[in-house]
Protein backbone atom coordinates (compact mmCIF):
# COMPACT_ATOMS: atom_id res chain seq x y z
CA UNK A 1 0.00 0.00 0.00
CA UNK A 2 1.34 3.44 -0.96
CA UNK A 3 1.39 6.12 1.69
CA UNK A 4 0.76 9.65 0.42
CA UNK A 5 2.45 12.56 2.16
CA UNK A 6 1.47 16.17 1.68
CA UNK A 7 4.51 18.28 0.71
CA UNK A 8 3.95 20.82 3.47
CA UNK A 9 4.34 17.97 5.99
CA UNK A 10 7.92 17.51 4.74
CA UNK A 11 9.05 21.14 4.95
CA UNK A 12 11.52 21.56 7.80
CA UNK A 13 12.17 17.84 8.29
CA UNK A 14 15.77 16.93 8.97
CA UNK A 15 17.52 15.06 6.13
CA UNK A 16 20.14 12.52 7.17
CA UNK A 17 22.11 9.83 5.36
CA UNK A 18 21.92 6.14 6.21
CA UNK A 19 25.47 6.40 7.57
CA UNK A 20 24.66 9.27 9.94
CA UNK A 21 25.51 12.54 8.16
CA UNK A 22 23.10 15.42 8.88
CA UNK A 23 22.63 17.11 5.50
CA UNK A 24 20.16 19.79 6.54
CA UNK A 25 16.43 20.46 6.31
CA UNK A 26 13.93 19.83 3.51
CA UNK A 27 12.87 23.06 1.77
CA UNK A 28 11.18 22.15 -1.52
CA UNK A 29 10.93 19.58 -4.30
CA UNK A 30 11.55 19.69 -8.05
CA UNK A 31 8.72 18.08 -9.99
CA UNK A 32 8.83 16.95 -13.62
CA UNK A 33 6.44 18.99 -15.75
CA UNK A 34 5.91 16.02 -18.04
CA UNK A 35 5.31 13.19 -15.58
CA UNK A 36 4.35 15.08 -12.41
CA UNK A 37 6.79 12.95 -10.41
CA UNK A 38 9.33 14.29 -7.94
CA UNK A 39 12.80 14.46 -9.49
CA UNK A 40 14.88 16.06 -6.72
CA UNK A 41 14.37 17.35 -3.24
CA UNK A 42 15.94 20.67 -2.29
CA UNK A 43 17.61 20.85 1.09
CA UNK A 44 18.90 23.81 3.08
CA UNK A 45 22.36 22.54 4.06
CA UNK A 46 23.57 22.07 7.61
CA UNK A 47 26.54 24.46 7.74
CA UNK A 48 28.36 22.23 10.25
CA UNK A 49 28.23 19.15 8.01
CA UNK A 50 31.28 18.35 5.88
CA UNK A 51 29.12 16.12 3.67
CA UNK A 52 26.63 18.93 3.01
CA UNK A 53 29.49 21.26 2.08
CA UNK A 54 30.66 18.78 -0.58
CA UNK A 55 27.17 18.50 -2.13
CA UNK A 56 26.15 22.18 -2.04
CA UNK A 57 25.28 23.67 -5.45
CA UNK A 58 25.90 27.20 -6.72
CA UNK A 59 22.53 28.42 -5.38
CA UNK A 60 23.43 27.30 -1.87
CA UNK A 61 20.99 24.38 -1.66
CA UNK A 62 21.52 20.65 -1.94
CA UNK A 63 19.78 18.77 -4.75
CA UNK A 64 19.16 15.20 -3.71
CA UNK A 65 17.67 12.79 -6.26
CA UNK A 66 14.33 11.26 -5.35
CA UNK A 67 15.84 7.81 -5.92
CA UNK A 68 18.15 8.37 -2.93
CA UNK A 69 15.26 8.58 -0.43
CA UNK A 70 15.03 5.41 1.67
CA UNK A 71 12.45 6.43 4.27
CA UNK A 72 10.34 9.32 5.54
CA UNK A 73 9.18 9.49 9.13
CA UNK A 74 10.27 12.00 11.77
CA UNK A 75 13.17 12.73 9.41
CA UNK A 76 14.05 11.96 5.79
CA UNK A 77 16.61 9.17 5.37
CA UNK A 78 18.70 9.15 2.18
CA UNK A 79 21.21 6.64 0.85
CA UNK A 80 24.51 8.26 -0.25
CA UNK A 81 25.11 5.44 -2.76
CA UNK A 82 22.14 6.69 -4.81
CA UNK A 83 23.14 10.35 -4.75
Amino acid sequence: MVKFIIAKQLVGKKVITTDGYDLGRFVDAEVSEVTGKIVNMLVEPNLDSSMAAKLKSEDGQLKIPYAAIDAVNDYIMVNRKNM
